[in-house]
Protein backbone atom coordinates (compact mmCIF):
# COMPACT_ATOMS: atom_id res chain seq x y z
CA UNK A 1 0.00 0.00 0.00
CA UNK A 2 1.26 3.08 -0.58
CA UNK A 3 1.69 6.13 1.95
CA UNK A 4 -0.64 8.96 1.32
CA UNK A 5 0.21 12.59 2.78
CA UNK A 6 -2.60 13.79 1.51
CA UNK A 7 -1.14 16.93 -0.50
CA UNK A 8 -3.30 17.77 -3.30
CA UNK A 9 -1.30 19.00 -6.49
CA UNK A 10 -2.88 21.63 -8.12
CA UNK A 11 -1.59 22.06 -11.57
CA UNK A 12 0.01 19.76 -13.87
CA UNK A 13 3.42 21.30 -13.61
CA UNK A 14 3.00 20.08 -9.79
CA UNK A 15 2.00 16.39 -11.02
CA UNK A 16 4.89 16.17 -13.62
CA UNK A 17 7.34 17.52 -10.89
CA UNK A 18 6.31 14.93 -8.92
CA UNK A 19 6.46 11.95 -11.68
CA UNK A 20 9.97 13.44 -12.32
CA UNK A 21 10.71 12.08 -8.81
CA UNK A 22 9.64 8.09 -9.47
CA UNK A 23 12.99 6.18 -9.67
CA UNK A 24 13.23 3.97 -12.78
CA UNK A 25 12.96 0.13 -12.68
CA UNK A 26 16.36 -0.10 -14.05
CA UNK A 27 17.98 2.37 -11.14
CA UNK A 28 15.97 0.07 -8.74
CA UNK A 29 17.64 -3.38 -10.21
CA UNK A 30 20.88 -1.46 -9.79
CA UNK A 31 20.20 -0.79 -5.91
CA UNK A 32 22.85 -3.46 -4.12
CA UNK A 33 21.05 -3.50 -1.01
CA UNK A 34 18.53 -5.74 -3.13
CA UNK A 35 20.74 -7.93 -5.26
CA UNK A 36 19.79 -10.89 -3.53
CA UNK A 37 15.96 -10.77 -4.75
CA UNK A 38 15.78 -12.56 -8.03
CA UNK A 39 15.61 -10.16 -10.66
CA UNK A 40 12.15 -11.16 -12.14
CA UNK A 41 10.47 -10.83 -8.44
CA UNK A 42 12.07 -7.54 -7.95
CA UNK A 43 11.03 -5.99 -11.52
CA UNK A 44 7.67 -7.14 -11.04
CA UNK A 45 7.45 -5.83 -7.66
CA UNK A 46 8.97 -2.71 -8.39
CA UNK A 47 6.85 -1.92 -11.67
CA UNK A 48 4.10 -2.49 -9.69
CA UNK A 49 4.92 0.05 -6.63
CA UNK A 50 6.08 2.26 -9.57
CA UNK A 51 2.20 1.91 -11.10
CA UNK A 52 0.51 2.92 -7.40
CA UNK A 53 2.88 5.71 -6.87
CA UNK A 54 1.92 7.12 -10.54
CA UNK A 55 -1.62 6.44 -9.91
CA UNK A 56 -1.33 8.11 -6.63
CA UNK A 57 0.31 11.09 -8.01
CA UNK A 58 -2.22 11.69 -10.68
CA UNK A 59 -4.72 11.21 -8.53
CA UNK A 60 -3.94 14.48 -6.69
CA UNK A 61 -2.47 12.11 -3.55
CA UNK A 62 1.03 12.38 -3.61
CA UNK A 63 3.27 15.82 -4.45
CA UNK A 64 6.69 15.59 -5.27
CA UNK A 65 8.15 16.00 -2.15
CA UNK A 66 6.41 12.54 -0.84
CA UNK A 67 7.24 10.90 -4.08
CA UNK A 68 10.96 12.30 -2.71
CA UNK A 69 10.09 10.85 0.60
CA UNK A 70 9.04 7.12 -0.29
CA UNK A 71 12.07 6.75 -3.18
CA UNK A 72 14.91 7.94 -0.62
CA UNK A 73 17.46 4.97 -0.60
CA UNK A 74 16.00 3.62 3.08
CA UNK A 75 12.58 4.18 2.39
CA UNK A 76 12.89 2.30 -1.04
CA UNK A 77 15.02 -0.39 0.18
CA UNK A 78 12.46 -1.24 3.20
CA UNK A 79 9.41 -1.45 0.60
CA UNK A 80 11.02 -3.02 -1.99
CA UNK A 81 12.53 -6.20 0.65
CA UNK A 82 8.92 -6.10 2.33
CA UNK A 83 7.24 -6.54 -0.92
CA UNK A 84 9.43 -9.03 -2.42
CA UNK A 85 9.62 -10.58 1.03
CA UNK A 86 5.05 -11.18 0.79
CA UNK A 87 5.03 -11.47 -3.16
CA UNK A 88 7.70 -14.98 -2.92
CA UNK A 89 5.79 -15.68 0.44
CA UNK A 90 4.15 -19.55 -0.85
CA UNK A 91 0.44 -19.78 -0.21
CA UNK A 92 0.56 -23.58 1.02
CA UNK A 93 2.91 -23.00 3.93
CA UNK A 94 3.62 -25.77 6.75
CA UNK A 95 1.39 -24.25 9.99
CA UNK A 96 1.47 -25.46 13.74
CA UNK A 97 -1.90 -26.82 14.53
CA UNK A 98 -2.47 -25.81 18.25
CA UNK A 99 -6.35 -25.22 17.58
CA UNK A 100 -7.22 -28.79 19.16
CA UNK A 101 -9.35 -29.81 15.66
CA UNK A 102 -7.70 -32.54 14.63
CA UNK A 103 -9.23 -32.71 10.94
CA UNK A 104 -8.94 -28.17 10.41
CA UNK A 105 -10.26 -27.94 7.13
CA UNK A 106 -8.65 -25.05 7.14
CA UNK A 107 -5.38 -26.33 7.28
CA UNK A 108 -5.56 -29.02 5.56
CA UNK A 109 -7.15 -31.98 7.50
CA UNK A 110 -5.00 -34.96 8.01
CA UNK A 111 -1.33 -34.59 8.77
CA UNK A 112 0.60 -37.10 6.49
CA UNK A 113 2.25 -40.39 8.12
CA UNK A 114 6.14 -40.45 6.78
CA UNK A 115 5.94 -42.38 4.90
CA UNK A 116 3.27 -41.10 2.34
CA UNK A 117 5.36 -38.08 2.58
CA UNK A 118 7.80 -39.93 1.34
CA UNK A 119 6.27 -41.56 -1.31
CA UNK A 120 5.50 -38.43 -2.61
CA UNK A 121 8.90 -37.08 -3.30
CA UNK A 122 9.18 -40.66 -4.87
CA UNK A 123 6.98 -39.87 -7.13
CA UNK A 124 7.54 -36.81 -7.96
CA UNK A 125 9.73 -37.36 -10.86
CA UNK A 126 8.56 -40.19 -13.55
CA UNK A 127 6.60 -43.15 -11.96
CA UNK A 128 4.62 -45.94 -12.55
CA UNK A 129 0.69 -44.80 -12.86
CA UNK A 130 -1.08 -46.45 -15.89
CA UNK A 131 1.40 -49.22 -17.52
CA UNK A 132 2.47 -52.70 -15.61
CA UNK A 133 6.01 -52.49 -14.23
CA UNK A 134 6.29 -56.59 -15.82
CA UNK A 135 4.88 -56.26 -19.45
CA UNK A 136 5.05 -52.70 -20.43
CA UNK A 137 1.50 -52.43 -21.32
CA UNK A 138 -1.05 -49.73 -20.43
CA UNK A 139 -2.60 -50.60 -17.24
CA UNK A 140 -5.58 -49.10 -14.65
CA UNK A 141 -3.99 -46.52 -12.83
CA UNK A 142 -5.66 -47.69 -9.31
CA UNK A 143 -4.43 -51.13 -9.39
CA UNK A 144 -2.19 -50.13 -6.09
CA UNK A 145 -4.91 -49.33 -3.91
CA UNK A 146 -7.82 -50.93 -5.16
CA UNK A 147 -5.95 -54.04 -4.11
CA UNK A 148 -5.10 -52.85 -0.73
CA UNK A 149 -8.40 -51.44 -0.05
CA UNK A 150 -9.90 -54.66 -0.92
CA UNK A 151 -7.52 -56.43 1.17
CA UNK A 152 -7.96 -54.02 4.07
CA UNK A 153 -12.16 -54.10 4.04
CA UNK A 154 -13.37 -57.39 2.56
CA UNK A 155 -14.55 -55.39 -0.52
CA UNK A 156 -14.98 -56.84 -4.29
CA UNK A 157 -14.24 -53.61 -5.63
CA UNK A 158 -12.85 -50.23 -5.13
CA UNK A 159 -11.81 -46.89 -6.70
CA UNK A 160 -10.85 -43.51 -6.21
CA UNK A 161 -11.62 -40.06 -7.20
CA UNK A 162 -10.17 -36.61 -5.81
CA UNK A 163 -12.69 -36.12 -2.89
CA UNK A 164 -15.52 -37.61 -1.48
CA UNK A 165 -18.03 -35.05 -3.41
CA UNK A 166 -16.58 -36.59 -6.86
CA UNK A 167 -16.81 -40.34 -5.29
CA UNK A 168 -21.00 -39.34 -4.52
CA UNK A 169 -21.46 -37.34 -7.56
CA UNK A 170 -19.58 -40.67 -9.52
CA UNK A 171 -21.98 -43.05 -7.81
CA UNK A 172 -25.08 -41.51 -8.37
CA UNK A 173 -24.16 -41.02 -11.90
CA UNK A 174 -23.02 -44.06 -12.80
CA UNK A 175 -25.76 -45.92 -11.00
CA UNK A 176 -28.81 -44.06 -10.86
CA UNK A 177 -29.38 -41.27 -13.66
CA UNK A 178 -32.67 -41.70 -14.85
CA UNK A 179 -34.41 -43.33 -12.04
CA UNK A 180 -35.51 -42.17 -8.32
CA UNK A 181 -33.07 -42.26 -5.40
CA UNK A 182 -35.29 -42.15 -2.05
CA UNK A 183 -33.62 -40.40 1.32
CA UNK A 184 -34.20 -39.30 4.79
CA UNK A 185 -35.48 -35.18 5.08
CA UNK A 186 -32.65 -35.60 8.48
CA UNK A 187 -29.75 -36.50 5.67
CA UNK A 188 -30.41 -33.66 2.80
CA UNK A 189 -27.19 -32.17 4.52
CA UNK A 190 -25.52 -29.05 3.27
CA UNK A 191 -21.38 -29.20 4.31
CA UNK A 192 -18.65 -26.92 3.52
CA UNK A 193 -18.20 -24.92 0.39
CA UNK A 194 -22.12 -25.23 -0.46
CA UNK A 195 -22.19 -28.95 -1.27
CA UNK A 196 -25.49 -30.27 -0.98
CA UNK A 197 -27.15 -33.12 -1.31
CA UNK A 198 -30.25 -32.14 -3.33
CA UNK A 199 -27.86 -29.95 -5.68
CA UNK A 200 -25.23 -33.36 -6.53
CA UNK A 201 -28.58 -35.82 -6.60
CA UNK A 202 -30.05 -33.34 -9.38
CA UNK A 203 -26.44 -32.82 -11.07
CA UNK A 204 -26.03 -36.51 -11.33
CA UNK A 205 -28.90 -36.94 -13.17
CA UNK A 206 -30.60 -38.86 -10.86
CA UNK A 207 -34.59 -37.77 -9.27
CA UNK A 208 -34.24 -37.14 -5.90
CA UNK A 209 -37.40 -38.53 -3.70
CA UNK A 210 -37.29 -37.49 0.20
CA UNK A 211 -39.15 -39.14 2.69
CA UNK A 212 -39.95 -38.46 6.48
CA UNK A 213 -39.39 -35.57 8.70
CA UNK A 214 -36.41 -33.26 9.72
CA UNK A 215 -36.00 -35.37 12.67
CA UNK A 216 -37.69 -38.91 11.93
CA UNK A 217 -37.78 -40.96 9.12
CA UNK A 218 -39.20 -44.64 9.83
CA UNK A 219 -38.87 -48.08 7.33
CA UNK A 220 -42.81 -47.48 6.02
CA UNK A 221 -41.89 -43.82 5.23
CA UNK A 222 -39.24 -45.56 1.99
CA UNK A 223 -42.44 -48.41 1.27
CA UNK A 224 -44.78 -45.50 0.50
CA UNK A 225 -42.52 -43.93 -1.93
CA UNK A 226 -40.43 -47.20 -3.35
CA UNK A 227 -42.56 -47.95 -6.93
CA UNK A 228 -41.15 -49.26 -10.98
CA UNK A 229 -38.78 -45.87 -11.43
CA UNK A 230 -36.90 -46.45 -7.38
CA UNK A 231 -33.69 -47.39 -8.34
CA UNK A 232 -31.71 -46.88 -4.94
CA UNK A 233 -31.95 -45.75 -1.20
CA UNK A 234 -29.30 -43.52 -0.24
CA UNK A 235 -28.31 -42.92 3.01
CA UNK A 236 -25.87 -39.66 3.70
CA UNK A 237 -23.76 -39.40 7.07
CA UNK A 238 -24.86 -35.69 8.59
CA UNK A 239 -21.16 -34.89 8.77
CA UNK A 240 -21.78 -31.44 10.70
CA UNK A 241 -24.34 -31.49 12.96
CA UNK A 242 -26.38 -33.73 15.10
CA UNK A 243 -29.87 -33.99 15.67
CA UNK A 244 -30.65 -35.52 19.69
CA UNK A 245 -33.63 -36.53 21.15
CA UNK A 246 -36.96 -38.28 19.32
CA UNK A 247 -34.62 -38.89 15.90
CA UNK A 248 -33.75 -41.45 14.07
CA UNK A 249 -33.35 -42.57 10.80
CA UNK A 250 -33.19 -46.34 9.20
CA UNK A 251 -29.91 -47.76 9.54
CA UNK A 252 -28.09 -49.18 6.54
CA UNK A 253 -28.89 -53.12 7.69
CA UNK A 254 -32.52 -51.87 7.97
CA UNK A 255 -32.60 -50.38 4.36
CA UNK A 256 -30.39 -53.70 2.86
CA UNK A 257 -33.38 -55.75 4.29
CA UNK A 258 -36.22 -53.69 3.04
CA UNK A 259 -34.70 -53.02 -0.36
CA UNK A 260 -33.72 -56.78 -0.95
CA UNK A 261 -36.47 -58.52 -2.31
CA UNK A 262 -37.21 -54.90 -4.53
CA UNK A 263 -34.07 -55.33 -6.26
CA UNK A 264 -32.98 -51.93 -5.29
CA UNK A 265 -29.56 -50.66 -4.42
CA UNK A 266 -28.27 -49.15 -0.85
CA UNK A 267 -25.75 -46.28 -1.00
CA UNK A 268 -23.65 -45.14 1.78
CA UNK A 269 -21.86 -41.76 1.96
CA UNK A 270 -19.68 -41.67 5.42
CA UNK A 271 -18.28 -38.85 4.91
CA UNK A 272 -15.27 -39.16 7.12
CA UNK A 273 -15.28 -42.87 7.40
CA UNK A 274 -13.59 -44.88 9.91
CA UNK A 275 -11.23 -46.80 8.44
CA UNK A 276 -9.79 -48.13 11.52
CA UNK A 277 -11.85 -50.57 13.07
CA UNK A 278 -10.89 -51.23 16.82
CA UNK A 279 -12.33 -48.29 18.95
CA UNK A 280 -11.48 -44.66 19.77
CA UNK A 281 -12.40 -42.64 22.56
CA UNK A 282 -14.73 -40.44 21.62
CA UNK A 283 -15.78 -41.48 18.08
CA UNK A 284 -17.94 -44.67 19.11
CA UNK A 285 -20.95 -42.66 17.31
CA UNK A 286 -18.37 -42.26 14.48
CA UNK A 287 -19.59 -44.94 11.67
CA UNK A 288 -16.70 -47.49 10.25
CA UNK A 289 -16.21 -48.41 7.31
CA UNK A 290 -16.57 -52.32 7.79
CA UNK A 291 -19.62 -51.55 9.97
CA UNK A 292 -21.12 -50.44 6.00
CA UNK A 293 -19.93 -53.07 4.11
CA UNK A 294 -20.72 -55.62 7.00
CA UNK A 295 -24.45 -54.30 7.02
CA UNK A 296 -24.89 -54.96 3.29
CA UNK A 297 -24.52 -51.54 1.35
CA UNK A 298 -23.84 -52.21 -2.28
CA UNK A 299 -21.80 -48.75 -2.61
CA UNK A 300 -20.08 -47.25 0.41
CA UNK A 301 -17.79 -44.27 -0.33
CA UNK A 302 -15.63 -41.90 2.09
CA UNK A 303 -12.75 -39.45 2.46
CA UNK A 304 -9.38 -40.13 2.50
CA UNK A 305 -8.13 -37.11 3.93
CA UNK A 306 -10.22 -37.09 7.04
CA UNK A 307 -10.79 -40.29 10.06
CA UNK A 308 -8.67 -42.51 7.49
CA UNK A 309 -5.45 -39.77 7.64
CA UNK A 310 -4.37 -39.92 4.17
CA UNK A 311 -4.07 -37.46 0.95
CA UNK A 312 -7.42 -35.75 -0.01
CA UNK A 313 -9.43 -38.56 -2.47
CA UNK A 314 -12.84 -40.17 -1.98
CA UNK A 315 -13.06 -44.09 -2.03
CA UNK A 316 -15.72 -46.23 -3.18
CA UNK A 317 -16.22 -49.77 -2.31
CA UNK A 318 -18.39 -52.06 -2.94
CA UNK A 319 -19.46 -54.64 -5.37
CA UNK A 320 -17.26 -55.54 -8.36
CA UNK A 321 -20.09 -55.26 -11.07
CA UNK A 322 -20.60 -51.69 -9.48
CA UNK A 323 -17.25 -50.01 -9.07
CA UNK A 324 -16.82 -51.38 -12.89
CA UNK A 325 -19.68 -49.19 -14.30
CA UNK A 326 -18.01 -46.27 -11.59
CA UNK A 327 -15.02 -46.59 -13.18
CA UNK A 328 -16.25 -46.78 -16.83
CA UNK A 329 -18.77 -43.66 -16.40
CA UNK A 330 -17.51 -40.98 -18.51
CA UNK A 331 -17.18 -38.93 -15.45
CA UNK A 332 -14.23 -40.57 -13.44
CA UNK A 333 -11.65 -39.36 -15.83
CA UNK A 334 -12.70 -36.26 -15.01
CA UNK A 335 -12.37 -36.84 -11.26
CA UNK A 336 -9.78 -39.42 -11.36
CA UNK A 337 -6.30 -38.73 -8.93
CA UNK A 338 -2.73 -37.87 -9.96
CA UNK A 339 0.34 -39.97 -9.19
CA UNK A 340 1.08 -37.84 -6.02
CA UNK A 341 -2.34 -38.71 -4.39
CA UNK A 342 -2.01 -42.40 -5.60
CA UNK A 343 1.56 -42.95 -4.10
CA UNK A 344 0.65 -40.96 -0.67
CA UNK A 345 -2.64 -43.27 -0.34
CA UNK A 346 -0.70 -45.88 -1.16
CA UNK A 347 1.82 -45.72 1.65
CA UNK A 348 -1.11 -44.73 3.97
CA UNK A 349 -3.02 -47.97 3.24
CA UNK A 350 0.14 -49.85 3.34
CA UNK A 351 0.17 -49.13 7.09
CA UNK A 352 -3.13 -49.87 8.18
CA UNK A 353 -2.29 -53.26 6.13
CA UNK A 354 1.22 -54.17 7.24
CA UNK A 355 2.06 -51.71 10.13
CA UNK A 356 0.97 -49.55 13.36
CA UNK A 357 -2.00 -47.50 12.36
CA UNK A 358 -2.71 -45.82 15.87
CA UNK A 359 1.06 -45.08 15.77
CA UNK A 360 2.33 -44.13 12.45
CA UNK A 361 -1.31 -42.13 11.25
CA UNK A 362 -0.51 -39.03 12.56
CA UNK A 363 -4.71 -38.04 12.56
CA UNK A 364 -5.26 -41.63 14.41
CA UNK A 365 -2.40 -41.47 16.91
CA UNK A 366 -4.15 -37.47 17.69
CA UNK A 367 -7.44 -39.26 18.38
CA UNK A 368 -6.16 -42.06 20.38
CA UNK A 369 -4.04 -39.80 22.81
CA UNK A 370 -4.99 -40.47 26.46
CA UNK A 371 -5.77 -37.77 28.78
CA UNK A 372 -2.22 -38.79 30.57
CA UNK A 373 -0.19 -37.96 27.27
CA UNK A 374 -2.19 -34.72 27.14
CA UNK A 375 -1.38 -33.18 30.30
CA UNK A 376 2.29 -34.14 29.85
CA UNK A 377 2.44 -32.71 26.73
CA UNK A 378 0.62 -29.31 27.95
CA UNK A 379 3.23 -29.74 30.93
CA UNK A 380 6.32 -29.62 28.73
CA UNK A 381 4.99 -26.88 26.41
CA UNK A 382 4.06 -24.50 29.76
CA UNK A 383 7.35 -25.21 31.40
CA UNK A 384 8.73 -23.77 27.65
CA UNK A 385 7.11 -21.06 27.84
CA UNK A 386 6.90 -20.40 31.60
CA UNK A 387 8.40 -16.90 30.91
CA UNK A 388 5.17 -15.94 29.12
CA UNK A 389 2.52 -17.19 32.27
CA UNK A 390 1.50 -20.40 30.90
CA UNK A 391 -0.27 -22.34 32.78
CA UNK A 392 -1.81 -26.17 31.78
CA UNK A 393 -5.91 -26.33 32.11
CA UNK A 394 -8.02 -28.68 31.25
CA UNK A 395 -10.15 -27.93 27.45
CA UNK A 396 -12.09 -29.73 24.69
CA UNK A 397 -10.65 -30.85 21.43
CA UNK A 398 -12.69 -31.82 18.29
CA UNK A 399 -12.20 -34.10 15.44
CA UNK A 400 -12.83 -31.63 13.23
CA UNK A 401 -13.93 -32.09 9.19
CA UNK A 402 -17.67 -33.33 9.94
CA UNK A 403 -16.09 -36.36 11.79
CA UNK A 404 -17.54 -36.98 15.22
CA UNK A 405 -19.97 -33.80 15.12
CA UNK A 406 -21.13 -31.65 18.06
CA UNK A 407 -19.29 -33.80 20.55
CA UNK A 408 -16.16 -32.68 22.00
CA UNK A 409 -12.86 -34.80 22.93
CA UNK A 410 -11.39 -34.29 26.56
CA UNK A 411 -7.90 -32.30 26.21
CA UNK A 412 -5.55 -30.29 28.27
CA UNK A 413 -4.52 -27.13 26.97
CA UNK A 414 -1.51 -24.58 27.46
CA UNK A 415 -3.36 -20.83 28.32
CA UNK A 416 -1.48 -18.00 27.78
CA UNK A 417 -2.65 -14.09 28.37
CA UNK A 418 -3.84 -12.15 25.45
CA UNK A 419 -6.99 -12.57 22.77
CA UNK A 420 -7.31 -11.55 19.49
CA UNK A 421 -4.16 -9.23 19.00
CA UNK A 422 -1.56 -12.70 20.20
CA UNK A 423 -3.55 -15.17 17.94
CA UNK A 424 -2.98 -12.73 14.50
CA UNK A 425 0.67 -12.73 15.99
CA UNK A 426 0.54 -16.21 16.40
CA UNK A 427 -0.71 -16.82 12.70
CA UNK A 428 1.90 -13.75 11.55
CA UNK A 429 4.85 -15.54 12.83
CA UNK A 430 7.58 -16.73 10.30
CA UNK A 431 8.70 -19.25 9.57
CA UNK A 432 6.50 -21.49 10.30
CA UNK A 433 3.23 -20.16 12.25
CA UNK A 434 1.09 -20.87 15.15
CA UNK A 435 -3.00 -21.34 14.74
CA UNK A 436 -4.40 -21.54 17.89
CA UNK A 437 -7.80 -20.51 19.43
CA UNK A 438 -9.27 -17.99 22.12
CA UNK A 439 -11.51 -18.88 24.69
CA UNK A 440 -11.97 -17.02 28.05
CA UNK A 441 -10.14 -14.25 28.02
CA UNK A 442 -6.63 -16.50 27.24
CA UNK A 443 -5.06 -17.89 24.28
CA UNK A 444 -5.09 -21.55 24.25
CA UNK A 445 -2.40 -24.37 22.73
CA UNK A 446 -4.13 -27.24 22.98
CA UNK A 447 -2.08 -30.63 23.19
CA UNK A 448 -4.19 -33.03 21.22
CA UNK A 449 -3.10 -31.19 18.06
CA UNK A 450 0.53 -30.56 18.95
CA UNK A 451 3.33 -33.43 18.05
CA UNK A 452 5.94 -33.79 20.68
CA UNK A 453 8.81 -33.03 18.42
CA UNK A 454 7.85 -29.88 17.49
CA UNK A 455 7.22 -28.57 21.23
CA UNK A 456 10.27 -26.73 21.00
CA UNK A 457 10.21 -25.08 18.09
CA UNK A 458 6.36 -24.44 18.72
CA UNK A 459 7.58 -22.83 22.24
CA UNK A 460 10.25 -20.65 20.14
CA UNK A 461 7.74 -19.35 17.72
CA UNK A 462 5.33 -18.62 20.17
CA UNK A 463 7.93 -16.71 22.15
CA UNK A 464 9.08 -14.55 19.00
CA UNK A 465 5.30 -13.54 18.09
CA UNK A 466 4.08 -12.41 21.36
CA UNK A 467 7.45 -10.60 21.89
CA UNK A 468 6.55 -7.86 19.72
CA UNK A 469 2.85 -8.09 21.06
CA UNK A 470 1.15 -7.17 24.85
CA UNK A 471 -1.94 -8.75 26.05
Amino acid sequence: MVASYFVMPRTDSDRSAALRQLPPVDQILRVEALAAWPRPVLARVARAWLEELRGAVLAGSLDAAAVAAQSAPSALVATMAQRCAASSRPRHERVYNATGVVLHTGIGRAPLPAAAVAAIVDAAGYAIVEVDPTTGERDQRELGVSALLRAITGAGGALVVNNNAAATTLMLAALTAGREVVISRGELVEIGGGFRIPDVMRRAGCTMVEVGATNKTHLRDFTEVTREATVAYLKVHPSNFRIEGFAGTPSVAELVAHAKDKNLLVLDDLGSGLLWRAAIAGLADEPRVADSLDAGAHVTCFSGDKLLGGPQCGILLGAPDLIAKCRANPLYRALRCDKLTLAALEATLRIYHDGEPLKDVPTLRMLAATPAELRSRSEALAKLLAANGATVIASDSFAGSGANPARPLPSFAVALPGGDVQCDALRAVRPVAVFARVADGRVLLDARTLLCEDLERVAAAVRAALAGSKP
